[in-house]
């Protein structure tokens, strides 16, 4: 049973245009090509990332933020209670007001400590400045490695000038070991991208942030099983371009260096329209759909390639969307904030702060709520 699956899977027409088959990809006069058997080492190198990623944010982006002046704030934290925690995890993180007026009566306490350690919970669960400054370090100095590596590896070929020549002797096409390793790389971090996932800092697009890592893992991977390996390389450099610019607003917004992150931003968005929303659909989808027609007729293959990159478009779309409004914030003069991020909130009132809550699961042994320290506000404006 394994192998008749096996055999359907790797059937030459689900990958490889009309009467091709395996064996003529098969090694033959100096050339070679790419085998699935190539990406096994992908998941060994994910992990060194992840080893990668802990040194680097520990030895390099920990005291680059101390020169920066970026520190953890202190939160007020939610006192220990059994039933409201309870609630917070299997119902609800924002409760209705119907909600906090039962659990209220419940704990003996008012409806407004309960708004308020909900607040705090949740302020609770918010990742720091300093792990976002040192997430953010790590992706900038990937993509700009990548970026300049990637560039290296198809800006010297005929192809990335004219896109013609992308599809010039497809399938039978050598492949060259510095695009063995860009792919290599640039999947194995997606790959720990997707292992990170449960740790790294949520915004609110954290869905289509997971469709685009593995829509990206599942095109690579299928531009590879299908020789397109040209095509793959523009997309990635392409989505390159712009994510090593994101990224370094990102650090600067961080550190508090508003001119710069804003001004970094500028570029970044003009950048991704030309990029995601420009040559993206215009240049690279229409290699990709219309010119191999020209070649060869349409099979399994090439749908899903491009079914793949119209799934990859519709993401760009969606981000452009929080990137126009981020724009507009920023010309009416509004410092430019993400609008993906989320933010402390902070206590109503100043009382609210010095209450003491006499109350059983609220109070400590002397009377106000643990930590005693007030809640700073970390509206931070940020690039992303």
């Amino acid at each position: 049973m394994f192998q008749t699956l096996y055999n359907y899977f790797w059937w030459d027409r689900l990958w490889l245009p009309g009467n091709l088959t395996w064996a003529d990809l098969e090694v033959e006069d100096g050339q070679v090509h790419a085998k699935a058997s190539d990406l096994y080492v992908i998941f060994p190198f994910a992990f060194l990332f992840l080893i990668l990623r802990h040194l680097f944010e520990m030895y390099v982006a920990t005291p680059l933020a101390g020169l920066l002046n970026i520190k953890d704030k202190v939160r007020l934290k939610a006192a220990p209670n059994p039933m409201l925690e309870t609630f917070y995890f299997a119902s609800s993180k924002h409760p209705k007001q119907v909600d906090i007026e039962a659990l209220s009566k419940k704990c003996g306490c008012t409806a407004r400590q309960v708004e308020r350690w909900f607040r705090r919970r949740r302020n609770q669960d918010r990742p720091s400045v300093l792990k976002k400054f040192r997430e953010a370090s790590w992706r900038f100095t990937f993509y700009l490695l990548t970026f300049i590596a990637g560039m290296s590896v198809i800006a010297d070929k005929p192809w990335f000038y004219d896109l013609q020549l992308v599809w010039e002797g497809y399938p039978i096409q050598t492949l060259l070991p510095s695009q063995y390793w860009y792919y290599v790389i640039e999947l194995s971090f997606y790959w720990s991208l997707l292992f990170s996932v449960a740790s790294d800092v949520k915004r609110k697009d954290f869905t289509e942030q997971i469709i685009h890592h593995v829509a990206t893992i599942i095109l690579m991977t299928f531009s590879w099983y299908t020789n397109y390996i040209r095509a793959g390389t523009l997309v990635m450099a392409l989505h390159d371009s712009s994510d090593a610019l994101l990224e370094s607003a990102k650090m600067f917004n961080y550190a508090g260096w508003k001119n710069m992150c804003n001004n970094l931003f500028i570029v970044f968005s003009v950048v991704f329209f030309i990029s995601r929303l420009i040559i993206f659909p215009f240049w690279i989808l229409h290699c990709t759909v219309i010119y191999p027609l020209s070649l060869y007729p349409p099979f399994f293959g090439y749908y899903f390639f491009n079914f793949m990159m119209i799934v990859l478009q519709g993401l760009h779309v969606f981000w452009a969307y929080f990137i126009l409004r981020m724009a507009h914030k920023f010309i009416t003069g509004k410092v430019v904030k993400d609008e993906r991020s989320d933010h402390d909130e902070t206590d109503n009132t100043e009382e609210e702060e010095e209450e003491v809550v006499a109350t059983a699961g609220f109070s400590t042994k002397n009377g106000p709520l643990t930590n005693g320290h007030p809640v700073l506000n970390n509206n931070h404006r940020k690039a992303d």
